[in-house]
């Protein structure tokens, strides 16, 4: 596995000449048609922020159920999804329980004037008075990864050998959620269930995927047809991004959407505890997506669809009832 996601410098990218930016545009797209994860270093990303974010949520996290419940939400909402209220195996047809994780959520929040569209996709975020270091951490954060995303979309158009707007001209007003997900450690949620997982093995939905992670014995494995399940490599101050059913599908099927899941918490690891921050960028929420097809896409015959059904289908079939 560890050859098969490969770490890419991104500073070639940013900085280099038009050789230097080919070549990465040219291993990303290996990456995302041989396995659909890869891992970027160079960024730019301060490591210090993304320290800030973790350390205020742990804070939140320890809070009692109590002082928490106020914030409550399910999937989709702004807020603290609490245990059980989620299954990503779910959205591939398989029955597992909850996912053993708690997390708290925010997104895009800017509105479009539209209630029945902003009621869903463009909430306003909510943050806990009890943790102020919080709120500045994140929006700090969401800025971050919203230009990071976009540079992605951009670094992926000249993968594909289109203008660099290609994916971009379609995320001007984009929708977006970042997922601050809490692994408590088995002392805390118990023994799983068989069958249970962190996150259970799904496919993510959107575009890209940008994750911050800690390493742990119960942490990221990826899928491939020819290794099954493997732990997913990690290098330090990097990020590992994958590609979502929307972005595999824009291009014609070219790149995976690759099957993923985060492992229980271990037995030989009973104190381990792991906070991730998942960054899930998408699309406007009325971009009408048509599949690329040959030469770049496969042969297909996806029909035109609009990006929020797109998504809120497969939101709906995470959400717990």
């Amino acid at each position: 596995m560890a050859s098969a996601v490969p770490v890419i410098d991104l500073t070639p990218w940013l900085s280099g000449d038009a050789d230097a930016r080919a070549t990465v545009a040219a291993r990303v797209d290996e990456a995302l048609q041989s396995v659909g994860f890869f891992l970027i270093t160079g960024h730019g990303v301060p490591a210090e922020l993304r320290a800030r974010v973790r350390t205020a949520a742990r804070e939140f996290f320890a809070l009692p159920v109590s002082v928490k419940q106020p914030y409550a939400v399910t999937v989709g909402g702004r807020g603290w999804l609490p245990p059980g209220v989620e299954a990503n195996a779910y959205a591939e047809g398989t029955q597992t329980p909850p996912d053993l994780k708690e997390s708290f959520a925010v997104g895009a929040d800017q509105p479009t004037g539209d209630p029945e569209v902003d009621d869903y996709w463009f909430q306003p975020n909510v943050y806990p008075a009890e943790i102020p270091a919080l709120e500045p951490a994140i929006v700090d954060y969401l800025a971050r990864m919203r230009q990071l995303a976009d540079e992605l979309l951009v670094l992926c158009a000249a993968a594909l050998g289109l203008e660099r707007d290609f994916f971009t001209r379609h995320t001007g007003h984009a929708t977006h959620t970042m997922n601050v997900n809490w692994y408590p450690p088995i002392t805390v949620a118990g023994d799983p269930e068989p069958g249970q997982f962190r996150i259970g093995p799904h496919t993510d939905f959107g575009t890209v995927t940008i994750l911050d992670r800690e390493p742990g014995r119960g942490g990221l494995q990826v899928w491939t047809r020819e290794d099954g399940w493997q732990d997913a490599p990690f290098e330090p101050d990097s990020f590992t991004i994958n590609t979502g059913d929307l972005l595999s599908r824009w291009s014609g099927d070219r790149w995976k959407s690759n099957r993923h899941r985060v492992l229980p918490p271990q037995a030989e690891a009973p104190d381990e505890d792991l906070v991730s921050l998942v960054y899930f960028y998408e699309a406007d929420h009325d971009a009408v997506v048509e599949a690329l097809q040959p030469p770049i896409g496969k042969p297909n015959n996806y029909g035109p669809v609009v990006s929020a059904a797109f998504l809120k289908k497969r939101l709906d079939a995470i959400t717990m009832s």
